[in-house]
């Protein structure tokens, strides 16, 4: 069909997206036809999915929300691309077999088999939520599944159908069977109607579908390719009927047959039924292969779309089965399709990856199918039911039709379903109430009505008309119930009707009708005003809000203060002034209800309320001075007057407001001293908010004022500010006014904190000069911090009648003597009794002294001390009494305690003291009495008597004392018996120490008295380990001599033997011998080891021998004298087998091993196994090691003496005793031997062992040493180790035995560790096709992994590259990619790495290597594939080198596969470059339509050489992006003349009129000059052309000229050109229209005039009704205060003062509008 007849016209149209680059948006529009079509991606490719991808199997589109895609390379993730946000696409690393997004959230259905079986896992996510919803496990595959609801899935296996509702915790439930027409199908789609009572299961090829009834539980088999449901709504029938449309192509006889039927499914008895339907699909010759795949059907349009595999588009009508349309829309196959519900069509999806988008176009589908099809009634029924423009000419003719044949009803139906409305109209309303009403029948114009509310919703004049009709009958609940069911539409006309009977609904009316003023003064008539807010701010509506303010004001104070501040709280701020809503209460005298405003509107205490906040406090002040003074107390205003607040508030009589604002010290001094009216608490806290100078200024004068009644309030004030004002201020201020009960008082509270003894001595002070003695008393005794000298003196000079605090001073701070002087010297000896007996006893000594010193009778004195007895220290008072050498005063005293019983060593010491001077038999005294103090009595006596003395010390053990006094006085025998008795180790030191100069006379004594007269053995060996100590050898001996040879008692002592050997050891060697023959009571043993050690070995020797301590002698003789001769010798003697074994140890130490061998046997000694064993292994000897180790067998089970045995037979080659042992019962560690003796090449013996323990592995690798090979690879087979096939193939590799080598590399290989050791091996040995072979076998292998195919292609690049390609392509999903690359990289296999790189998807690699090794790589065809995926953008452009370098035939060939990647700006500049762009014309015509400057200009430029100007003209005008004047400029003297139109053209697209026009009358192009002259809007232009014309003799173009510029001639200027130029003919056309014209004009401008003054005489009516209506409210307005000034009027401003504004005239009201209301609207 030639394209300008055609009902369908497609082209495409490129979009542009707001980032300046294509969208992938390609819209088809099929011109003035029916449908209309858009691809909603130009291909899924452009937004990263690989074409491989693009299947059935891998896309999925559940509804137009959603587009899902699988893809398995190069990761396994599932692509969601959101058609809201095509270029966003959600990409998540998920693998899965299938997966599904639902048809309306973002819940993903996955599907993955279980490796293994044949059973399918389902899970459904919510991704948003990122949670599981559900998951099941089939016990079958599932084949199809799909989402037939948005909460179920239908699940298709081999045999059954399932449903899942992904709803609580169901598993699938099972729906029915398979039919078997559908064995072996492949289905492709599964449905359900709307109701879920209908399914159908669709397969394809040959093409069947499976019928189910859920009902009836019953199946039909049908053939048929594509199926879907429809609801459709039959004439007469209410409930709408289930159809099912199916297409088929089918064969009989030779004949297809494609038929497209529409079916009723469960018709309703009883009611209209839908007549069974079918059609004929007709396929163009052409497609005659094609087939249904898919089918949609339009419920908004009521149409069936039926798509064919090879996109074939059929478009029928639902209800007749009548074919509309048919087109082919897509050149590739639909594999995909579903429907676009809002739209009324459907989107399909092809193998290129476009998503087509298929709808009806709107404008044009009833006019081409009245005009086109000549089908009037599908027109008519298809605007009725889609609401389509087209049919209302139609759809009117066929109305007056049925009114004139009086159908009413027919009339009325075909009104009420008239497409967009077009009868519903207030003339069809008036039609039907001209029919009169024939009695008995139903008025037409209810008819008409009752059919309406039937089909819908009645629009608003209908809605009104039938309102009045039901009020005049009074028949309310017909509206509620119409009003209920939303079938009016509401009006404010209508609410006003409504109002006369019911108010309420009414309101609701108003309400949908958003009658706003309305609404208001329905709320207002029903007093909520609240409401009025809440709805004027829902709906955006201003009420005037100060009139409904005095209206509530009026009837309810407190109401209208909550409306108030409501309206404060608007968004927006308050519509009124909060001061004039202030006056509005105070008018009325509501003060309370303006404080309540005005304190919660202020609440924010900003700024600009400051003026507010004043007024508030001024008013309460004045009326309520309480109210006043709890806001001031709450803190809520900070921006008021303040000193005006200050004045009110003294006058109110708040002094302390008052205080609290006033800023001057007068006004403070003035209002402080009427301390009768303000609380003493409040009056304090006001003085800390003062200064300090101030404060005092404040305190001096309430004291002059008042001294006594203000005192009180001082000291608190001082008190609690203290640090403040400063204490010493405070003192100053108090003493001042020599109030010392002010200061008592003000330091009383300070004391407890203050360290200040200055601050302590004046309280004391105060305290005494006001009689306050006891807490003088009280600070004496518990202050630290006065001046105790200073207080001492006061109290002195006070003379208090008290002298305790006195007491205290002295008492606490050393000054008793001072205390007592003064006491006694004024007669107070009460008090010194009482000082003494009660307050401090222990001072008793100082007191006695001073009144010793006083010269006090002694009886007092006495009388005092007897008086305090035991609480008297008698240490301090005998000091005093020896002091002044009146000792004997206390003789009484102390024998008075000692008969009481008393112990003190003091009173003991006094008393000694008075008997030694007394000479009272003092050596008794000193013997007897165990209480006093040895050295102070001792001292007392040494320069009386020495004696005496040492006596003294003696009893007391006073070392030091009695050492000195002996030898000052040279009595040294008593010394040494002191000493010896004793017994004390530092004693003995001290006194044998050499710097003891008399230690000579001590020792004498010692030996010669001291010790000779001792019988004690301790003191005896205290005296021994003293001189031992003192390191007095010589002399010991001398002293142990004496006692142990000399036949004393303790001659036979057993420690002083040894005391006596052991000196000689040490200081005499020599008598060493004679001791240890003459001795025989010591410790053998131990003087043995001394002697050793001192190295007296002959002596040990004897020692040892003596005591029969053979295993010591001996070992004194190997180890210290060194004899072996004698040890052996020795041991002969003594035949001791502990004897042997150390002579066996030694001779193993010197090496003699076969004697010590002969040793541990004599001494049967197994212990030392593990040296012996080492140490004949070290000489060899194994001969003697086996006589050895049987011998040790026999007492010992150790695996170390059984495995050396072994050894030991394997080293004299004495292998059949080892078969024989290791057949016995033994507890070697076979293992560890067979490694020893492997490890020592003794491989013959290690065979044995290996072989009996059957450790294959070390078996094999023994045999290998032994040369053995084939029994090697046995043992390896059954060790069927890695590292023993290693070792043993590596072996035969080196022994070049390689069948053997193969057998053990298969099994090597197999584990990918060790697959490239084996290879290395191999080829460091040059065994290259040994290797090959190998690798070769190990295909076939069944564990053969990727390293082993990897491997292979290695070996083959390297050494046989005549097979890799082969083995690459066999095997490319097998082999390690990115390894092979670098292997062929390395070998220059350039056509082989080419086609790794396109495996492994490295296509900017593959590109690269094609372009740079040509001559082996390059494949034109390959190439095209390759380049279109890379990712380096600049290889697009290299590639566009090489082609021209090497193939420039293939070009456009590769340009056009690039042309929606590359820039074609540089593309065009790289061939502009080297000279070859009309080598790539065919590509730049391709690309043109995206208008790039640089391919505009390179087009044109070959156009204009190969003038053709056609396609010239046809650049110019599609493609604007140019240098047009620099083309222009070019083309304007180009010899054709077509050219130089096109210049003409471009000067005028450019706005360049002038240069137009001339070259276009230059070339007598008049029709050209004239139509650039009219779009150039330059009445001058035009009219030189007409002037240019009428020079020129042109008649007919002037008068055309005329025409064409009709706008821009003046008409004056044409008539006088043609009355000059004798041209009124050919002007008078003009004439004629310009005088139509105007007339018209003047004619519209009367009619404006008219209405214009109407419609300002209805504003006049209008305003007098508002004034009128305003005028009601005028005497409503009180008189009380005058009104604040309104905005604007000269009100200051909210930050500065507020003087009271002028009187105004009148009623004292501003000038303002009529009473301050503004227009009231409807009101």
């Amino acid at each position: 069909m030639a394209a300008a007849n055609a009902p369908v016209v497609m082209r495409e149209v490129l979009t542009v997206s707001l980032f300046a680059f294509p969208t992938p948006f390609t819209k088809l529009v099929l011109g003035p036809s029916s449908l209309e079509f858009r691809s909603d991606f130009e291909a899924l490719p452009s937004i990263g999915i690989n074409s491989q991808f693009i299947t059935f199997t891998h896309v999925t589109m559940e509804s137009d929300k959603y587009i899902c895609v699988r893809e398995t390379s190069p990761q396994n993730s599932v692509v969601i691309v959101d058609m809201n946000m095509p270029m966003q696409p959600l990409r998540r690393p998920i693998t899965a077999d299938s997966a599904l997004m639902n048809p309306n959230s973002r819940i993903l259905a996955l599907k993955a088999q279980i490796p293994g079986t044949t059973q399918d896992h389902l899970q459904v996510f919510n991704i948003e939520a990122k949670t599981k919803i559900k998951s099941h496990q089939m016990p079958e595959q599932v084949v199809f599944w799909k989402w037939i609801t948005p909460k179920m899935l239908g699940l298709v296996t081999q045999t059954s159908v399932y449903h899942w509702s992904i709803e609580g915790e169901s598993e699938p439930v099972k729906m029915f069977d398979r039919a078997a027409n559908l064995t072996n199908n492949q289905i492709i789609n599964y449905k359900c109607d709307s109701t879920e009572k209908w399914l159908v299961l669709i397969g394809i090829a040959p093409g069947n579908m499976q019928l189910f009834s859920v009902e009836q539980q019953r199946s039909q088999a049908l053939e048929a390719h594509a199926a879907s449901f429809a609801s459709f709504k039959v004439v007469g029938n209410e409930k709408p009927s289930i159809l099912i449309c199916f297409a088929s192509k089918t064969s009989n006889a030779g004949q297809i047959s494609s038929k497209l039927h529409v079916i009723e499914l469960g018709a309703q008895p009883g009611k209209p039924g839908f007549t069974k339907k079918q059609a004929d699909l007709f396929f163009p010759p052409d497609f005659a292969d094609d087939f249904p795949v898919a089918m949609q059907i339009s419920q908004k349009y009521s149409l069936i779309y039926v798509i064919t595999k090879l996109g074939l588009l059929f478009v029928y009508d639902l209800d007749t089965a009548t074919a509309v349309y048919r087109n082919r829309i897509s050149p590739d196959p639909i594999f995909l399709t579903t429907e676009a519900s809002n739209v009324g069509g459907f989107y399909a999806i092809n193998r290129r990856g476009q998503v087509l988008l298929a709808t009806v176009n709107e404008a044009t589908i009833v006019p081409f199918v009245s005009g086109q099809l000549n089908n009037l009634e599908l027109a008519v029924n298809l605007a009725k039911r889609g609401n389509l423009p087209g049919a209302e000419n139609l759809v009117v003719q066929r109305f007056q039709e049925l009114f004139s044949q009086t159908k009413y009803k027919e009339a009325a139906e075909l009104a009420a379903e008239s497409p967009q409305g077009i009868l519903r109209t207030p003339e069809t309303v008036a039609k039907f109430q001209s029919v009169p009403v024939q009695a008995g029948q139903t008025p037409p114009l209810l008819q008409y009505f009752g059919t309406l509310l039937t089909r819908g919703k009645l629009n608003a004049f209908e809605s009104l008309e039938l309102s009045r009709l039901v009020v005049n009958q009074n028949k309310k609940n017909l509206l509620e119930n119409w009003l209920a069911e939303d079938k009016l539409e509401c009006s404010e006309e209508l609410g006003d009707l409504v109002k006369t009977v019911d108010n309420d609904l009414a309101l609701k009316i108003y309400i949908k009708a958003r009658a706003t003023p309305k609404v208001v003064a329905a709320f207002a008539e029903r007093r909520e005003f609240d409401k009025i807010l809440i709805y004027s701010n829902q709906v955006g509506y201003t009420p005037d809000y100060l009139f409904l303010l005095q209206t509530i004001l009026r009837s309810d104070p407190q109401a209208a203060v909550n409306f108030a501040l409501m309206m404060s709280q608007m968004e927006g701020g308050c519509p009124v002034d909060y001061n004039t809503i202030t006056d509005l209460f105070l008018q009325r005298n509501l003060i309370r209800e303006a404080t309540r405003f005005l304190l919660d509107v202020l609440k924010p205490n900003l700024p600009e309320h400051a003026f507010l906040q004043t007024k508030v406090l001024e008013i309460n002040l004045v009326t309520y001075p309480n109210v006043a003074d709890a806001i001031l107390a709450n803190g809520m205003f900070s921006h008021y007057d303040r000193p005006r607040i200050a004045q009110l508030c003294e006058k109110a009589g708040l002094y302390v407001r008052a205080l609290q604002h006033y800023t001057e010290l007068p006004d403070i001094k003035r209002v402080i001293v009427n301390t009768h009216a303000i609380e003493p608490q409040a009056l304090v806290e006001f003085f800390g908010t003062l200064s300090r100078e101030w404060a005092l200024e404040c305190m001096k004068d309430l004291l002059l004022v008042n001294l006594r009644g203000n005192l009180q309030i001082i000291v608190q004030t001082a008190k609690e500010y203290s640090e403040q004002l400063g204490v010493d201020a405070c003192i100053k201020l108090f003493e001042q006014f020599k109030s010392y009960e002010g200061l008592y008082f003000f330091l009383g509270s300070y004391l407890s904190s203050s360290e200040d003894p200055d601050i302590h001595f004046k309280y004391i002070e105060a305290a005494a000069k006001t009689g306050q003695l006891k807490e003088v008393e009280r600070v004496t005794r518990e202050s630290n911090f006065y001046d105790p000298e200073k207080t001492k003196n006061f109290l002195m000079e006070a003379k208090l009648p008290d002298a305790r605090p006195l007491i205290n001073v002295c008492d606490r701070f050393g000054f008793v003597p001072d205390l007592t002087h003064y006491l006694y010297t004024n007669n107070m000896l009460r008090y010194i009794e009482g000082y003494v007996q009660k307050v401090n006893p222990g001072n008793a000594p100082l007191v006695v002294g001073q009144l010793l010193d006083d010269e006090c009778p002694e009886d007092f004195i006495k009388g005092l001390i007897l008086s305090v007895r035991s609480l008297l220290p008698v240490e301090p008072l005998v000091a005093e009494c020896e002091k002044r050498n009146r000792l004997r005063l206390l003789t009484q005293f102390l024998e008075h305690l000692v008969s009481e019983g008393s112990q003190d060593v003091h009173v003991h010491n006094a008393l000694g003291k008075i008997i030694i001077d007394s000479n009272n038999n003092p050596e008794h005294f000193l013997t007897t009495n165990p209480y006093y103090d040895s050295r102070v009595v001792g001292k007392y006596c040494e320069k009386r008597d020495p004696t005496l003395a040492v006596v003294a010390y003696r009893r007391g053990q006073c070392d030091d004392e009695l050492i000195n006094v002996t030898n000052k006085n040279s009595l040294f025998k008593l010394q040494a018996r002191y000493v010896v008795e004793r017994m004390d180790a530092d004693l003995w030191e001290k006194v044998l120490q050499p710097e003891n100069e008399y230690r000579r006379q001590l020792i004498d004594q010692v030996v010669s008295t001291a010790l000779p007269e001792s019988k004690s053995p301790e003191q005896v060996s205290a005296a021994v380990k003293a001189f031992m100590t003192a390191d007095l050898p010589h002399e010991l001996i001398e002293l142990l001599e004496k006692i142990v040879l000399q036949n004393s008692a303790f001659s036979g002592n057993f420690n002083l033997q040894n005391l006596l050997i052991l000196t000689a050891i040490k200081a005499d060697p020599p008598r060493v011998m004679d001791y240890i023959n003459r001795l025989d009571n010591f410790d053998g043993p131990a003087v043995g080891e001394v002697a050793v050690e001192a190295q007296l070995y002959e002596e040990a020797f004897a020692i040892f021998k003596k005591f029969n301590l053979n295993v010591q002698a001996v070992n004194v003789l190997l180890d210290n004298i060194q004899s072996i001769e004698r040890a052996v010798e020795f041991a002969f003697r003594v035949e001791e087998d502990a004897v042997w074994s150390q002579v066996a140890k030694a001779q193993l130490r010197e090496g003699l091993v076969s004697d010590a061998i002969e040793s541990f046997i004599r001494a049967d000694d197994e212990t030392q196994f593990h040296d012996v064993i080492r140490a004949a292994e070290d000489a060899n000897v194994y001969h003697d090691l086996v006589k050895y180790l049987l011998m040790v067998r026999q007492k010992v089970k150790e695996p170390k003496v059984d495995g050396e045995l072994i050894f030991a037979y394997a080293k004299i080659d004495r292998l059949g005793e080892i078969e024989e042992f290791i057949l016995m019962p033994n507890v070697a560690n076979l293992q560890n031997v067979g490694d020893r003796l492997f490890d020592d090449a003794l491989y013959e013996a290690a065979k044995i062992i290996f072989s009996f323990i059957s450790n294959w592995a070390k078996l094999a690798c023994t045999l290998v040493k032994l040369k053995q090979f084939q029994g090697a690879v046995d043992a390896a087979r059954k060790a069927n180790s890695s590292k023993t096939w290693k070792e043993v193939c590596f072996a035969c590799v080196d022994a070049e035995e390689f069948r053997l080598a193969q057998i053990c590399g298969l099994n090597i290989i197999i584990q990918v560790d060790d697959l490239e050791e084996v290879s290395d091996y191999y080829q460091n040995r040059g065994c290259f096709n040994e290797l090959i072979s190998l690798m070769e076998s190990g295909l076939g292998l069944e564990r053969a992994h990727m390293g082993i195919f990897t491997e292979l292609g290695v070996l083959y690049a390297r050494y046989r590259p005549e097979k890799l390609m082969e083995h690459i392509k066999l095997f490319s999903t097998r082999l390690n990619i990115p390894k092979l690359i670098r292997v062929c990289d390395e070998q220059h296999h350039w056509k082989e790495l080419t086609y790794l790189y396109i495996q492994y998807d490295e296509f900017d690699n593959a590109a690269t290597t094609i372009m740079n090794h040509s001559p082996d790589a390059w494949d034109h065809m390959q190439f095209k594939d390759v380049i279109v995926k890379v990712a380096n953008v600049e290889l697009y452009y290299k590639a566009v080198h090489f082609y021209l370098q090497e193939h420039p035939d293939l070009i456009n060939d590769v340009l056009h596969v690039l042309a929606l990647r590359v820039d074609h700006t540089r593309v065009v500049d790289i061939m502009r470059k080297a000279g070859y762009l009309h080598l790539v014309k065919p590509y730049m015509v391709a690309v043109q339509s995206n208008n790039v400057a640089a391919v505009n200009e390179a087009l044109n430029e070959i156009y204009v050489e190969e003038e053709d100007y056609d396609r010239l003209r046809e650049s110019v005008d599609l493609h604007d992006n140019f240098d047009q004047i620099g083309l222009a400029q070019r083309i304007e003297k180009h010899e054709l003349l077509e050219m130089r139109r096109i210049a003409a053209y471009i000067y005028k697209k450019a706005g360049r009129w002038k240069q137009s026009i001339a070259l276009s009358k230059k070339d007598n192009l008049y029709k050209d000059a004239m139509e650039t002259c009219s779009q150039s809007g330059d009445r001058e232009l035009s009219e030189e052309l007409l002037v240019f014309f009428i020079e020129q003799g042109k008649k007919e173009c002037f008068a055309s000229c005329l025409f064409v510029c009709y706008d821009l001639i003046r008409p004056d200027v044409a008539l006088e050109l043609a009355w000059m130029n004798n041209m009124i003919d050919f002007a008078f056309p003009y004439l004629l229209q310009f005088i139509r014209e105007y007339t018209s004009k003047v004619d519209d401008l009367v009619k404006d005039k008219i209405e214009a003054q109407n419609e300002v005489k209805s504003k006049e009516k209008e305003e007098k009704d508002m004034v009128a209506q305003q005028n009601m409210y005028a005497q409503l307005l009180p008189l009380a205060l005058p009104a604040p000034p309104m905005p604007g009027m000269g009100a200051p401003s909210m930050g500065g003062s507020y003087p009271a504004p002028p009187p105004m005239p009148g009623m004292g009201m501003p000038p303002m509008p009529p009473f301050g209301m503004p227009p009231m609207g409807s009101y």
